[in-house]
């Protein structure tokens, strides 16, 4: 029989900018609206939302903004580029902007970072304070008039096109407060009479990387996720990555089409954290093939292949859009008219560069988008895109608990596989036994609105196994958990940031990637690498232990359960090295209790 290797590329996850999965997430970011976006609340007197005016008789209005698009933008969107301006007729009083709610950490250093355009010269204050009102941190910096018509442009890029309007002009501080708070208050303000005009303001860690959360980075390696999805998913819909060659406090911020991709975290807009460069430095330090969506329904073909070129071979896997077919994405959703659209982006892109390997979209299993969408673009997309959520048990009452339980468990088997049963014959009826799965978003409804679970845990070493066994029978080339940061696996809060159920079973599971296959079961998986056996098993039951008895000897080299006494959010696993497993006659015994999963591995 011929040795098969568990593909690495089956333990990935997805990176999109939905919800707190980047704001509040990755993002080192710890402003709320920080590029003052919407409309101003009445209630704040002019002030952007989630910011509060410093002085009884400061003036504030919405003026011209520091942030815009790139070339080439052309969603209909509103309200995505304002500044706060800030007016005081009074010499001596403040006249500024705060915002509650901060976390800050004592003898961290954070970067504050200010675009100014001011009618007069003067000097701004940039303080933290205590719930009690104590100055944590202060600094101060003068600024000149900046209407002169001088051009400044900051940040590296330096195109003449992206130069910043009206003479912004950016500003960094450097505060340490002296000790920790959990609801800090930025307060940012001027004494001088004049005007004060911010386009964008930033508060962050100063060992941020590319404007994310080390800790979360570092929960990225843990799980070992081998390929990532970014900018989406839906939200892929919405980006236009050349906004990204601008300096970030110049990105213009995204309105989320029908408001369906940053509710309710960040007020139906995005900040646009992340561009290509940081996306690919991320992938770089977590390990992860890059696999980014374009946007076929707002970028042309050429700017498709633009941002091949931009990319210059640092990521191979490229996806045509996202869920076209199912009525929520903004372009042609019929199968013909995607093919036709998305074929003129896949003939420039690989024009650029022959190597990248494409996935198309789709609803699938559907026989329509087989025949019309994978057939006629199979010649330049190997991979066709799966997804599916299962439904999550409602938990309303203790008696149905276990019945609503298995039925989620047992939904891997008979709607998951299947689906991916249906889907492989449905690309073998129509000639494309070669063409791959990329199974690129799985998860339970919803991950990202609840709690975390052991059931969501449960669920993915299931699911994880399934993917492992089926592989080659249904050409599952891709897999990615949807998705990575406060949405699964990973939760993020301001102080801290931790694996979830589900984002312990895919760190333990990928242990398995670039392993020969020895056994693959709903329950139990074994591969072999480097002279190391790795066995992980799962037992999904709800209320029944489980033995095993495994065919192989040798020295335990390691040995880790994952138990816990509640399935039902909010639960987690508790994590030891006790249970019940003996090596008798050249075979392991082992016992597991119910609803948990173990690592053995062996030499």
């Amino acid at each position: 029989m011929e040795e098969r290797i568990v593909s690495p590329l089956l333990f990935g996850s997805n990176l999109e900018h939905t919800r707190a999965d980047v704001i509040g997430g990755i993002s080192a970011e710890m402003l709320k609206n920080r590029k003052f976006v919407g409309k101003p609340g009445s209630v704040e007197r002019g002030c952007a939302a989630g910011w509060h005016p410093i002085g009884e008789k400061t003036y504030l209005a919405f003026g011209e903004p520091y942030t815009r698009h790139g070339e080439g933008y052309r969603m209909k969107r509103r309200l995505e580029t304002n500044a706060q301006e800030i007016t005081n007729r009074d010499p001596g009083e403040k006249a500024g902007i705060a915002q509650e709610g901060l976390y800050v950490n004592g003898g961290k250093t954070y970067l504050f970072t200010a675009a100014v355009r001011s009618f007069g010269p003067g000097a701004l204050t940039v303080l933290l304070k205590d719930g009690s009102g104590r100055v944590l941190a202060e600094d101060t910096f003068p600024f000149a008039e900046t209407v002169s018509g001088d051009t400044i442009v900051n940040g590296h890029f330096s195109y003449a096109e992206y130069a910043p309007a009206d003479d912004f002009r950016e500003y960094t501080l450097e505060l340490s407060p002296d000790e920790s708070c959990d609801n800090a208050r930025l307060e940012i303000f001027f004494s001088e009479e004049g005007c004060v005009s911010l386009g964008a303001v930033s508060l962050m860690p100063k060992d941020n990387f590319h404007g994310m959360r080390r800790d979360v980075i570092g929960l990225m390696k843990e799980m070992g996720i081998s390929i990532l999805r970014w900018p989406g998913g839906n939200f892929a819909g919405e980006y236009h990555w050349k906004d990204g060659l601008l300096p970030r406090n110049m990105r213009a911020p995204f309105e989320s089409y029908m408001g369906l991709e940053t509710q309710p975290n960040s007020m139906g807009y995005d900040m646009h954290e992340i561009n290509t460069d940081d996306f690919l430095a991320l992938c770089a330090e977590i390990g992860a093939e890059p696999f980014i969506t374009v946007n076929p329904a707002w970028n042309t073909a050429e700017e498709s292949a633009e941002w091949v070129k931009y990319v210059g071979g640092r990521a191979r896997y490229w996806s045509l859009g996202n869920e076209f077919g199912y009525g929520h994405m903004e372009g042609d959703n019929t199968a013909a008219g995607y093919a036709a659209v998305v074929r003129k982006h896949a003939e420039a892109m690989k024009a650029v560069d022959p190597e990248i390997i494409l996935c198309s979209s789709g609803p699938y299993p559907d026989p329509e988008w087989a025949e019309h969408a994978a057939k006629p673009l199979a010649d330049l997309a190997p991979f066709v895109s799966l997804h599916n959520y299962l439904p999550f048990p409602r938990y309303r009452e203790r008696k149905a608990e276990k019945a609503e339980y298995e039925r989620c468990i047992d939904n891997i088997y008979t709607v998951n596989r299947e689906k991916a049963r249906a889907m492989r014959a449905l690309l073998n009826a129509n000639g494309l036994d070669g063409l791959r799965i990329s199974f690129d978003e799985w998860n339970t409804w919803y991950a990202w609105y609840r709690p975390e679970s052991v059931t969501d845990g449960i669920f993915a070493a299931v699911q994880l196994h399934m993917m492992i066994g089926c592989t080659e029978e249904f050409g599952i080339g891709i897999g990615c958990h949807f998705e990575t940061v406060n949405e699964g696996a990973i939760l993020v809060r301001p102080d801290r940031a931790w694996l979830t159920p589900m984002g312990q079973m895919i760190a333990m599971m990928k242990k398995h990637a670039g392993g020969v296959l020895k056994i693959a079961e709903k329950d139990v998986a074994a591969t072999v690498k480097e002279g190391v056996l790795t066995v992980t098993l799962v037992n999904p039951s709800y209320d029944e232990e489980e033995k095993y008895r495994l065919p192989f000897g040798g020295e335990i080299l390691e040995r880790v359960l994952y138990t816990s006494e509640e399935v039902t959010p909010p639960s987690s696993f508790t994590v030891t090295d006790e249970f019940k497993l003996a090596a008798v006659n050249g075979e392991i015994r082992i016992v597991l209790p119910p609803h948990s999963a173990a690592l053995i591995r062996i030499r």
